[in-house]
């Protein structure tokens, strides 16, 4: 018994590591990506994963605008994990991001310069303004590249892909020349979405709506026209909520099978027409004179809408002449409804694609009142350059100026002068297209512009339509509910609008004829084509026309087309000038994945495909991936002007990169999600546990050399958790594969919690510290401790890059002098292990009853640990096959013994403490005396040592 008084701690195997728990990423994670860069790590892998099965992850281009905020650092975090997965599991998975750096954003923020400096940018020569605009997006493609790598993330960044490079450049011409070549363009005057404030057309993608209050008004239009005699003298009624609309009235829609009546007692003594459905007669007169229809009204007629074919009205503007003189005729638009309004509604064919569809059927079309800026032109007789006010000057505004359509503003004021203005109030709120850009409304604008037809047949068969839904169909997305929505975009969407009225972009390289047709010569094309790959947008301008026409034609025929393209077609072109170049070798065509945002279901999947299936027949990509969008904490929308935005930049420096990747792939990232200090918590929270396991397992298998050939017989337990992990790892793969980053994330952090820390690691502390160093049972466990290594460390590779990495080199620091990365590592190999999973749930669920059972006497200090516990269990309870001993080991518990109640029953064992092991054991003669497998141990070790 000399061993009593001994310090026996370093006879104890504690684990040993210098892996510290104390992350300090935001210091760390530097250096780590430094270390990347100097063995150029993404080189490597590309040598690794040469020959294998290749996968495309085509990278949407991100605007070449502002800072990286918390959208980039998701969208890209996803992206990222996407193909280091790919890559875990044996693919060769290239990453090539790039840049989208024409449109208008850019144009907008260099004019913003100019204003400062009170220059006009049309007074600058247009290649100039271009070579501002091609510096402004240079800089802000190396501030985002910076920002973006600071996330870990793997790619080609040295190479990326800019939509300005001469050679992206020439090859968006050359897309364009497809359409050209095979007759898919056409130029017509249709009415489309226009910034007056930015003087140009804009797509969809590039509008947002706003709730607003717009003023709205019913007008008074008499017929004088009818088959119907009643109707002659009569006023149809409608209402709108753009009454800058009216000055470029040209027809009224009625609704073929709504029913209309004439009604005579309105304090005007004007015989109103208006439908007569429901109650919207009602909320007619409310807005009329303050009451539902009077009950004295007489009807003076009633019918269907078809009745009214034939009948005219005059404008309420009428005296002026002109334009206005002419009567308007009513036409039946299947669109009238009687939801709202007054069931007839006024045609302003510049000015609505209903109103355009529906005049057209008359032989009524645009006028083009309204300018580029949204003042009526200087000639209109109503409203235009001469019309004054008493003072003298100009009454015309633009149009989206809210004084011009207010109650009191000159064109209600003209139609109450008219007596045609029934109602107007500025009460009426709703949903506005507004341009996300500059923030302000959009009109409707009838403009010349260039188009692709969705429903012309294409050679080779089908519509562009029809091919795009078909493709729809081929593609899987995830999740699912994005092929509906893409489905119906592209299912109702008009022509594709490719023009816009500005500088900054690829210009339309088009020829035109006098008579309105272009030119179509693959020769010419391809001149325009190679001198826009060696000098850029810059080549197409007039003093070249002759060269680029060459000898076969005479160069005073031909209009050069100074639209430029759309930017969504810019980066539709992406595939064909990154993945089909040849530039980068390691791609190829089509994409296996698109990854954004579900915005882009309007937006780059949209272009993409109707470009692609347009010139190749079919989409660019065999997956499409969407992310929804973070909100703050509450579940609000980020906005700077609420102050709640969160900023990725601040993030890594408070907590480091491996934090936020954590919570972007631990979010259910395909809806909508948060992100707040609380949550951030949380994630660091799930983060400490991750690496306390890494560090456990460093620490437990400090100098071990062996490998799973030398485990011999495998105790249960062991046996066990090998088929948890095997079960793990078919999970995890199956999570990998459908891209179900939140299942990933959350099975690895349970299994690390749950099934290890909280159980196999707390089960076998005894056997790891306190066992001899040759015990099988010892070189078992640490044997499933090495497994369990290579496993978790490439599991976790593609979430927590960093972490990962300094994990790998701690354990294997001459791997790192070679040049060596766990990211260069595949999927591990895990042996399919069975266990009876019933008897180990049923232990499991018994050890939680125990562990339940044991805890009041540790509140009370009747016992310090588990240790001391001495238990009985319902026998009925326990699995066939399971002795008392085994289960005083699973509990970690003195003593076990078995009852024939239902209980779990817990006192303090009467048995001494190991002085070693501090277990309570019947083989200990005294407190702090050994048990014989620790006074076995000890002997061991002195001999050894002696």
């Amino acid at each position: 018994m000399s061993d009593q008084k001994r310090d026996l701690k370093d006879t104890v195997f504690l684990p040993k590591t210098d892996f510290p728990m104390k992350a300090g990423l935001p210091q760390k994670e530097p250096g780590i990506q430094a270390r990347w860069a100097e063995i150029d790590l993404y080189a490597k892998l590309r040598e690794a994963r040469r020959g294998r099965e290749k996968f495309i992850l085509h990278d949407g281009p991100p605007y070449a605008n502002g800072e990286m905020h918390i959208g980039h650092a998701l969208n890209h975090i996803l992206k990222d994990m996407v193909v280091r997965s790919q890559s875990l599991m044996g693919k060769d998975a290239p990453y090539v991001p790039g840049w989208d750096c024409h449109g208008l954003p850019i144009e907008w923020k260099v004019e913003e310069q100019y204003r400062k400096k009170k220059l006009n940018k049309d007074d600058v020569p247009r290649a100039e303004f271009r070579a501002e605009c091609r510096a402004y997006a240079q800089h802000w493609v190396d501030v985002q590249r910076g920002q973006l790598k600071r996330l870990g993330l793997l790619g080609d960044w040295d190479n990326p892909y800019l939509t300005m490079d001469y050679e992206a450049e020439g090859t968006i011409v050359a897309e364009l020349m497809k359409f050209a070549e095979a007759g898919n363009l056409y130029r017509g005057a249709k009415p489309v979405m226009w910034s007056p404030v930015e003087k140009t057309a804009l797509a969809e993608a590039e509008v947002e709506y706003e709730d607003i209050t717009s003023t709205q008004i019913d007008v008074a239009f008499e017929i004088v026209e009818s088959p119907i005699e009643e109707l002659i003298g009569a006023h149809a009624v409608i209402w709108t909520t753009t009454p800058w609309t009216i000055p470029v009235n040209q027809a009224l829609a009625y609704g073929p099978d709504i029913e209309y009546f004439a009604v005579r007692g309105h304090p005007s003594g004007k015989i109103l027409l208006i439908a007569q459905a429901g109650d919207l007669p009602d909320q007619i007169f409310m807005r009329l004179i303050g009451e539902h229809l009077p009950a004295g009204m007489s009807i003076v007629w009633a019918g269907k809408g078809s009745d009214l074919a034939g009948t005219k009205v005059r404008h309420p503007m009428h005296h002026l002449g002109g334009f206005y003189a002419t009567p308007r005729p009513m036409l039946p638009g299947d669109f009238v409804t009687t939801d709202s309004g007054t069931g007839l509604v006024h045609m302003a064919p510049d000015h609505g694609e209903d109103d355009f569809e529906l005049c057209k059927t008359a032989d009524i079309h645009p006028v083009f009142a309204v300018m580029g800026d949204g003042r009526y032109r200087d000639d209109w007789p109503w409203l235009g350059a001469g019309d004054l006010d008493d003072e003298g000057e100009e009454r015309r505004r633009a149009v989206i100026n809210p004084k011009f359509s207010a109650p009191d503003g000159p064109i209600c004021s003209d139609l109450r002068a008219a007596g045609a203005l029934l109602s107007a109030s500025a009460d009426y709120e709703h949903s506005y297209p507004h341009s996300w850009r500059s923030k302000a409304k959009v009109i409707y604008r009838a403009t010349a512009q260039w188009f692709v037809p969705m429903d012309t047949q294409l050679k080779g068969g089908g519509t562009l339509r029809s091919r795009a839904l078909a493709e729809i169909e081929r593609v899987e997305f995830t999740p699912k509910r994005g092929s509906r929505r893409i489905g119906s975009m592209v299912e109702g969407r008009p022509d594709w609008v490719l023009s816009r009225q500005r500088a900054w972009g690829v210009p339309i390289t088009l020829f035109i004829r006098p008579d309105g047709t272009y030119l179509q010569d693959a020769q010419v094309n391809a001149r325009v084509i190679a001198a826009i790959r060696a000098e850029g947008v810059d080549a197409w301008e007039e003093s070249r026309k002759a060269e680029f026409l060459g000898d076969a034609h005479d160069p005073d025929e031909f209009e050069m087309v100074t639209d430029i393209l759309d930017v969504w077609f810019d980066s539709g072109c992406t595939h064909a000038f990154v993945l089909e170049s040849g530039k980068w070798p390691v791609l190829q065509w089509p994409a296996n994945l698109y990854l954004e945002g579900s915005d882009q279901h309007r937006g780059w999947f949209q272009s993409s495909l109707l470009e692609s299936c347009a010139t190749r027949g079919r989409a660019p990509y065999d997956q499409i991936l969407t992310h929804g969008f973070t909100m703050d904490a509450k579940g609000m929308k980020m906005s700077k002007s609420l102050g709640n935005t969160v900023n990725p930049l601040k993030l890594m420096e408070q907590y480091g990169a491996d934090i936020i990747r954590l919570w972007a792939l631990s979010v259910d990232f395909t809806a909508d999600h948060r992100i707040g200090d609380e949550i951030l918590k949380g994630v660091g929270d799930q983060y400490r546990r991750l690496r306390n396991t890494f560090r456990y397992l460093l620490g437990a298998l400090d100098g071990w050399v062996g490998d799973f050939s030398d485990m011999g017989e495998i105790p249960e337990l062991e046996v066990y958790v090998l088929s948890l992990l095997s079960e793990l790892d078919d999970k995890l793969r199956a999570a990998a594969l459908e891209y179900d980053f939140n299942a990933y994330t959350r099975l690895l952090v349970d299994f690390c919690n749950e099934d290890l820390s909280a159980f196999f690691f707390d089960i076998r502390k005894d056997t790891l510290y306190c066992d001899g160093p040759d015990s099988d049972a010892r070189n078992a466990y640490r044997t499933v401790l090495d497994l369990l290594f290579h496993a978790l460390v490439r599991y976790a590779a593609p979430v927590l890059v960093h972490t990962a990495e300094e994990v790998w080199l701690t354990r294997y620091p001459e791997d790192g002098e070679q040049g060596g990365s766990v990211h260069l590592l595949e999927w591990p190999s895990v042996p399919k292990v069975a266990a009876d999973r019933d008897k180990w749930e049923r232990l499991r669920a018994l050890r939680e009853r125990v562990t339940e059972a044991i805890e009041p006497l540790r509140r009370e200090k009747t016992i310090r640990s588990s240790n001391e516990a001495a238990v009985t269990v319902p026998a009925s309870a326990v699995p066939e096959g399971v002795s008392d001993e085994q289960l005083a080991e699973l509990f970690i518990s003195a003593t076990v013994t078995r009852g024939q109640g239902d209980e779990v029953s817990v006192t303090r064992s009467s048995d001494n403490k190991c002085g070693r092991c501090w277990r309570l054991l019947p083989d200990v003669p005294e407190d702090g005396a050994l048990c014989g497998r620790c006074e076995s141990v000890v002997a061991q070790l002195d001999e050894a040592a002696a």
